[in-house]
């Protein structure tokens, strides 16, 4: 039985039918509304709790084990994503001790030089290694044929790629479509299948600053975890807002639901906007208060980001000497 087959095996069982327009839609409109008042007091009482200075080096070195290093510019060479892998592969030269972060994400087109970069180090962050994102289907509109997606997944997957970052079909979503997002995610999964049999990751950006409601978020973070996505990821980081508290944790609690009905961990990915170790930090309160501290690894949370590595860098060293360093201890990237 494959993957597609499994997982829409599972989605029968709590749908309770096929997943079909007509079931998906009598499922994700019968969830309960979302508390937006309530959602954010949450949010907010998370993002308050103090962190003991004893706790914030495992908090900034965790920080960087879930950190996906990410160049997404119509302008990115060959030379940037093999800096990108540079400093994924040694954040900080002057201390060897820096953890490694756990993928870099790129174009489908860079996949190649991402993975000849990372040579050996190529392979699982569960086992230290660092591995290759490749955003596809379109992204960040998601506006092509569905042939398209499929095989730019496909080639990402086929380059090496060892996690897809697929963006849903919005205008679908938003009308009402949802067995056709539902399928596009399934068969986009499929399109992760590599030669051996085995699959890429994928993570389903819903792209939550176009869904405009909560309940809209929560209903599309269903169905990106029903179609069988692996991972479900706020945004493509093109759009405004991309990640915030409140949605992240909307998120994380579909998730925590999703575990307690079916037994099966999906991972949440926020992307967008996370720049201060300080925020970082709030998101890490938040999963380990919603899920767990075990969702705390990189097949289980990661945060989407270019710019955060270098504040963490700075905190960690100031951690270390007392004292911040000067704007040329990180590399500008």
């Amino acid at each position: 039985m494959t993957t597609q087959e499994l997982s829409r095996r599972t989605a029968v069982d709590v749908l309770g039918g096929e997943p079909d327009d007509a079931t998906l839609r009598r499922f994700l409109h019968g969830l309960p509304g979302v508390d937006a008042v309530g959602l954010e007091q949450r949010a907010a009482g998370l993002g308050t709790r103090s962190i003991k200075t004893t706790s914030k080096a495992w908090a900034l070195d965790t920080i960087i084990k879930l950190i996906d290093l990410t160049t997404l510019e119509g302008s990115d060479t060959p030379g940037k994503v093999r800096s990108l892998v540079a400093k994924a592969k040694n954040p900080d030269a002057a201390d060897p001790s820096t953890p490694k972060v756990a993928a870099v994400c790129v174009y489908g087109d860079m996949v190649g030089d991402a993975v000849e970069a990372l040579g050996a180090l190529h392979g699982d962050p569960d086992d230290g290694l660092i591995s290759v994102a490749a955003v596809a289907t379109a992204f960040p509109s998601g506006r092509s044929s569905l042939a398209i997606k499929l095989a730019d997944t496909a080639e990402a997957v086929a380059a090496g790629a060892d996690e897809i970052d697929m963006v849903i079909d919005r205008g679908a979503f938003l009308s009402g479509r949802y067995g056709l997002v539902y399928d596009q995610i399934a068969q986009v999964k499929e399109a992760c299948r590599r030669a051996d049999g085995s699959y890429a990751s994928l993570k389903v950006i819903l792209e939550t600053g176009e869904l405009n409601t909560y309940d809209n978020i929560k209903r599309a973070s269903w169905l990106g975890i029903l179609a069988g996505g692996d991972f479900i990821k706020t945004s493509t980081g093109k759009v405004q807002p991309a990640a915030t508290l409140p949605t992240t944790l909307l998120m994380l609690e579909t998730v925590r639901d999703w575990h307690r009905g079916t037994g099966e961990r999906i991972g949440v990915k926020p992307a967008g906007g996370i720049r201060a170790s300080k925020d970082a930090v709030k998101y890490l309160v938040t999963v380990a208060e919603t899920v767990g501290e075990e969702w705390l690894q990189p097949h289980l949370f990661r945060f989407g980001a270019s710019s955060l590595l270098n504040d963490v860098l700075l905190q960690r060293q100031k951690l270390t000497t007392g004292h911040y360093s000067g704007p040329d201890y990180v590399t500008i990237d």
